[in-house]
């Protein structure tokens, strides 16, 4: 764990760097000068693109993170890795953008009626697609690497800087809509260069390869994982995008940005996730490629409870501050009509960030294909949740529908870990910790109101319900490296 812990540590801090702006970015730039119609017109560009990026990919970043042990070799380039990396995207991005275009008419009428600003800016989401299938390939190359750090500062601090100053620009009338959507999609396309210059400069870029390293195995275990990863992305990208596109259709622009706004702060929970797993996930491929499944299933549990305390105390500090967090924020009454978008939200990335590390693990695996059996059905009963919610609740039956998803969808993965891995996150530490939670949470109900200023009323809360998570945290031993971190700073403050 040691590797995991400092690459993980020093690339979070670049994620909550890149959370303040990002917090400054949405609730005190987008909030007052940007039109909520316009926030849910970035935010459906990104999801679309983000889905064509999902097949372009045709599975190569989940591949490239299982199969590189095969390739890993520093002393001839990995055996032309990086031009298997560049080709799979290349055809996909072919392919996928193609369809994209064909299927213009279909798009279009799923969004005109409510949604008809979307259909003006249609042609930029294809070069916004190419730009995030590149990028997330890269990105992962630098990952199975073991180098998360730098790509890590360019998505979470370059990216959101370069926004940053794109929505000021905007917000001052220095540049017109038309000038933000072409500066929006400039943006990802200057990450990717970035990403793939910090690649560069860590190791040899070569597009030679020997296609003899590819003996008849080898190649028969990639083309079946990709193909099934590429069928198992309909379902899962679906999935994750569905609330926003359904809330766009049936609602309007201007919904999906006040949905986006509760979105962004509910997913401030899960960025420790996206380091531990980034640098974990290659030592699970590792681990399973050699058969040693104790090893992957001790790993499991450890990034799951650490996820879960990373998750929950930032899940905490949002919700016991949510009515304050609206009050601040410019036009604060437009967007807390999303309070609850924010609970709901946050309940489902708490969940993914505890059991998500099992789908990890199920990639890796030879019990892949498993994925596919139930990808269809939840694809399925998202859509029918979102059609059944959203009329009844709105935006927040939207998030309802997304928890309700992530339900059934880990238990059936997580059904899957056990049966065939024999692995899972559980331990006394997780059962520890949710019941600590959950006892915050009534602390938090019945806490006395004691200030009518919001920012005495924050840090009142914050310092009571904080100082409880620590002290009983330490005092359970929910976690032995939690404790052992403690000893050193109390230590250190002695």
């Amino acid at each position: 764990m040691g590797v995991i812990i400092r690459q993980s540590l020093k690339a979070t801090i670049f994620n909550y760097v890149g959370a303040f702006i990002g917090f400054l970015t949405t609730f005190f730039v987008l909030t007052k000068y940007v039109e909520p119609e316009i926030i849910g017109l970035t935010k459906v560009m990104y999801e679309v693109a983000a889905l064509i990026a999902a097949f372009a990919q045709l599975g190569t970043s989940a591949s490239a993170m299982r199969f590189f042990p095969y390739f890993k070799n520093p002393d001839n380039n990995h055996n032309g890795f990086f031009f298997y990396l560049m080709l799979m995207p290349a055809v996909g991005s072919v392919v996928f953008v193609s369809l994209f275009w064909l299927c213009r008419r279909y798009v279009i009428d799923f969004f005109i009626q409510k949604s008809a600003l979307l259909v003006e800016y249609y042609n930029w989401v294809i070069p916004l697609a190419v730009f995030l299938t590149f990028w997330i390939v890269l990105e992962t190359f630098s990952n199975v690497l073991l180098k998360i750090v730098v790509p890590k500062f360019i998505r979470e601090v370059g990216l959101r800087v370069m926004l940053l100053a794109l929505y000021l620009l905007y917000a001052f009338h220095w540049l017109s809509l038309d000038a933000l959507i072409a500066g929006y999609v400039l943006c990802y396309g200057l990450v990717m260069v970035f990403t793939l210059l910090y690649v560069s400069s860590i190791t040899p870029l070569s597009f030679k390869h020997n296609t003899s390293f590819f003996d008849k195995g080898l190649l028969k275990k990639i083309s079946g994982y990709t193909l099934f990863l590429l069928i198992g992305a309909l379902g899962s990208s679906i999935t994750g995008q569905l609330d926003i596109f359904m809330v766009s259709s049936q609602m309007g622009l201007e919904f999906t940005g006040i949905y986006t706004i509760a979105f962004y702060m509910a997913t401030v929970i899960e960025m420790p996730s996206r380091s531990i797993t980034a640098i974990a996930s290659p030592i699970a491929a590792s681990a399973l490629k050699e058969g040693k499944f104790e090893e992957a299933n001790q790993l499991y549990k450890k990034v799951s409870l650490h996820q879960l305390i990373a998750g929950s105390v930032f899940f905490l500090l949002i919700w016991i501050n949510i009515d304050n967090i609206f009050a601040i924020i410019p036009n604060g009454e437009v967007y807390g009509s999303a309070k609850w978008v924010v609970f709901f939200i946050a309940m489902s990335k708490l969940l993914g960030m505890t059991l998500g590390f099992g789908d990890t693990l199920i990639s890796f695996s030879r019990y892949y294909y498993w994925r596919l059996y139930f990808t269809f059905f939840i694809t399925a009963l998202t859509i029918l949740c979102n059609y059944w919610l959203i009329p009844i609740f709105g935006m927040t039956g939207a998030a309802m529908a997304t928890l309700l998803t992530y339900i059934l969808t880990y238990s059936a993965q997580q059904w899957i870990v056990m049966k065939k891995i024999k692995g899972n996150p559980y331990s006394l530490g997780i059962l520890k910790h949710i019941g600590l939670f959950l006892f915050l949470l009534g602390m938090n109900a019945i806490l006395p109101h004691c200030f009518d200023n919001v920012f005495l009323d924050i840090v009142y809360r914050t310092c009571c319900i904080g100082f409880l998570w620590l002290f009983l945290n330490y005092r359970l031993h929910i976690s032995e490296e939690m404790n052992l971190l403690l000893k050193k700073y109390l230590k250190f403050l002695k």
